[in-house]
């Protein structure tokens, strides 16, 4: 649960129940139970290092993430980064500041099959999480995603509009999966990215970098300057240069296939105030949508903002917070704050459907799981993620107004107030 203030990164590790700990908590022992879930991904072999259940019980499936709607199929490459104008100073003395990012993308239907779908977490990376929360997992438990790594791109004639996606404190690029797949499924790209030393992150040469240990921590104003170093490879990308320190072999398709002229962005919490900031510094952000940001900086966000801008709310609203009615007084393009009742702040993400699915393996009362993801119903959650940031790109990054989702309430989604 993305608690933590959005100016400063704690150097001791977090204690309690904490949405990475639940989550830990009930995918380790739902190793050694049957899982009983409705539905189960296609999943190729579990890796050898993967611990096997003892004899007496059942053969654990995966936990799954919610399928994506769009007509195409989803592929997806990682990228190693170097920002090479900012040296780190969470790392050693002299060392720039590098990370991982993942480009999503609507994939070739015809070859997506042969290519293999992409784990939530990398192995290294997901053995940290655990780490982080004291259990052993299976890695077999782990979820997929719908992305098959490295397949061609599906080009229509026109270069693809560009997300950008940026997570909340102390998480790590996969924790909106469900909302980046369901984008790409609809023809966008989305370019994801771990903010290095403010969450898990596992480089290709295997170094697993977490938060343990950073001083004096990352601010907005670092995650918006990550999301500007982004924006200038997305240029490298859309003029057919690969940007990958490592040189690594990029889908057929993707140099050249992205419309730099056509970007947004979107993120959660610590990464919604990112959003923000960096709408500020760089005009080429055409749109930005914020999940229950708490938009507080330092200074605070007050500079005018004429590009359309949306808010999904829960916990941080403005008639609560002073930074979010400032920032929303800043407005001054086409703007829309809707709030889900029922949500909380870890409503939004992946959360919404893992934590249940993981609750319920080790017997958690539906009480003890709303306690983490709020009453509103974790299935309604995650098609409001899917359908209003699908509605929000599409009208303005594309120009396309489907149906009347963000005109005002709806009958599909009683449950998203709109505020005036």
């Amino acid at each position: 649960m993305d608690t933590t203030p959005l100016d400063t990164t704690p150097t001791a590790r977090r204690t309690g129940p904490t949405r990475r700990r639940m989550l830990g908590t009930a995918l380790a022992l739902g190793a050694v139970a049957p899982l009983g879930l409705a539905r189960t991904a296609s999943a190729a072999p579990a890796p050898a290092s993967a611990p096997v259940p003892s004899s007496g019980a059942a053969s654990p499936s995966r936990l799954t993430l919610t399928a994506p709607t769009g007509p195409f199929p989803v592929g997806m490459v990682p990228l190693h980064l170097r920002d090479e104008s900012r040296l780190d100073p969470n790392a050693r003395p002299g060392k720039f500041r590098e990370l991982m990012a993942t480009v999503w993308y609507p994939a070739r239907t015809a070859d997506a099959a042969a290519y293999p779908l992409a784990p939530w977490m990398t192995e290294g990376a997901l053995k940290a999480f655990l780490d982080d929360v004291g259990f052993p997992l299976p890695l077999s438990l782990a979820p997929l995603t719908a992305g098959h790594q490295g397949a061609p791109v599906h080009r229509a004639g026109r270069p693809l509009p560009v997300i950008l996606y940026s997570h909340g404190a102390g998480g790590h690029r996969g924790d909106h999966t469900i909302v980046v797949q369901e984008l790409a499924s609809h023809g966008f790209a989305v370019v994801t990215v771990d903010h290095t030393h403010d969450g898990i992150t596992e480089f290709p040469d295997g170094t697993v970098v977490t938060r343990d240990g950073v001083d004096p921590g990352l601010y907005p104003r670092d995650y918006a300057a990550d999301l500007l170093f982004l924006l200038d490879r997305v240029v490298d990308l859309a003029n057919g240069r690969n940007p990958d320190v490592d040189g690594r072999t990029l889908p057929n398709g993707l140099l050249g296939g992205l419309d730099a002229r056509n970007i947004g962005a979107f993120g959660w919490s610590k990464g919604g105030t990112a959003v923000g900031l960096a709408m500020v510094a760089d005009q080429r952000i055409r749109a930005g949508l914020t999940l229950d940001g708490r938009m507080e900086s330092n200074p605070a966000i007050t500079t005018d903002i004429d590009r359309p801008f949306m808010m999904m709310t829960a916990n941080y609203t403005r008639a609560n917070s002073p930074y979010i009615a400032t920032f929303w007084g800043h407005l001054r393009g086409w703007r829309l704050d809707v709030q889900a009742t029922g949500a909380v702040h870890n409503s939004y993400g992946d959360n919404m459907t893992l934590i249940p699915q993981a609750g319920r393996l080790i017997g958690l009362t539906e009480e003890q799981i709303q306690s983490a993801v709020g009453t509103l119903d974790p299935d309604r959650g995650v098609l409001i993620q899917q359908a209003y940031p699908r509605a929000f790109f599409d009208l303005h990054l594309r120009g396309r107004h489907c149906g009347k989702l963000l005109d005002g309430p709806s009958k599909a989604f009683p449950e998203v107030v709109h505020h005036p």
